[in-house]
C-alpha cells in the first residue's frame, strides 16, 4: 500500500488552534510535520498549543494571526508558512464561521462573513498556495459539512457556503491535478456548537446517528491523516465522517 512519509513536511492549517483544528494539528505534528497554525483571535489557545508542540519538537510550529476575510492578506499568509521551512506540502482549509441566519433576518454582512470564511478564503488561499504545492505534489484538504448536501433549518447562508466549498473541492481537484490532490472531509455531529445546544436537541440529533453517539475531533484528524499520507490515488472526493448521520437526514 502506498504510504507517504510526512517527516519534515509543512502544513498550513487555518483555524488551527482550537477544536477540530487543534486535533488536526496534534495528529499531523505527531506524524512529523512542521506546522503553520493560523488563528484569528484565540491568542491564548494559539500560544498554548504552539508551546506544547514546540516542547515536543523544537522549532516545529509557528503561529500566523490574521482575518481571512481580508483577502488581500491571504497570499502573505501562505508565503509566511512556505518561507519558514522552505516548502509547503499541505493546506488545510478548516477555519469557519457558523451561526443561524433565518431568511427573514439575514443581512449582507452575515452573507459576506459566512461566504468569506467558508468559501472565498479557501479559494484564494488555494490559489496562493498552488505554486508551492505543485512543486512538491502536495495536497489541499477542505473541511466541509454534511449539511452542504442536506440543508439545516435557519442556516441557509452557512449551508450554501459549504455547498460551494464541496464544488470548489471538486473543481480544484480537476484543475490542479495531477500534481496537487484536493479532497474534503464532511463532519457530522462531532462537537456541539459553542453557542450551545439544548439537551433535547442533542438527544434528537444523536437518535438519528446510526452509531448513536457523538464523534470526536480525532475522527476528523485521523481521516485527514489517511487522505494526506495514504490516499495517494484519491482526489476530488468528500468523505463524510458522521457516524451514519447522513443516512437518516
Amino acid at each position: 500500500m502506498e504510504h507517504t512519509t510526512l517527516e519534515g513536511k509543512t502544513a498550513l492549517i487555518t483555524g488551527g488552534v482550537r477544536r477540530i483544528g487543534a486535533a488536526i494539528a496534534h495528529i499531523l505534528h505527531d506524524a512529523g510535520m512542521n506546522l503553520a497554525l493560523h488563528y484569528r483571535s484565540s491568542v491564548a489557545d494559539a500560544e498554548r498549543l504552539r508551546d506544547e508542540l514546540n516542547q515536543r519538537r523544537s522549532e516545529s510550529v509557528i503561529l500566523l494571526q490574521g482575518n481571512l476575510l481580508d483577502t488581500s492578506r491571504l497570499p502573505a499568509l501562505v508565503e509566511q508558512a512556505a518561507n519558514r521551512w522552505q516548502r509547503l506540502d499541505l493546506l488545510v482549509n478548516n477555519a469557519s464561521s457558523f451561526y443561524p441566519t433565518p431568511v427573514s433576518t439575514a443581512t449582507e454582512a452575515q452573507w459576506d462573513e459566512l461566504m468569506g470564511s467558508n468559501l472565498k478564503a479557501p479559494f484564494f488561499l488555494s490559489q496562493a498556495a498552488a505554486t508551492h504545492l505543485r512543486a512538491v505534489c502536495g495536497s489541499i484538504i477542505n473541511i466541509v459539512d454534511i449539511h452542504a448536501e442536506r440543508p439545516m433549518s435557519k442556516h441557509t447562508l452557512y449551508c450554501a457556503a459549504k455547498a460551494g466549498l464541496v464544488m470548489l473541492t471538486k473543481s480544484l481537484a480537476r484543475e490542479l491535478g495531477p500534481e496537487i490532490r484536493v479532497n474534503g472531509i464532511a463532519p457530522g455531529a462531532i462537537l456541539w456548537p459553542e453557542a450551545g445546544v439544548s439537551e433535547t436537541l442533542q438527544s434528537y440529533i444523536l437518535s438519528r446517528v446510526a452509531l448513536r453517539r457523538l464523534g470526536q475531533p480525532e475522527h476528523i484528524a485521523r481521516t485527514l491523516l489517511f487522505l494526506v499520507r495514504d490516499g495517494g490515488y484519491i482526489t476530488g472526493q468528500i468523505i463524510a465522517v458522521d457516524g451514519g448521520r447522513s443516512l437518516s437526514m
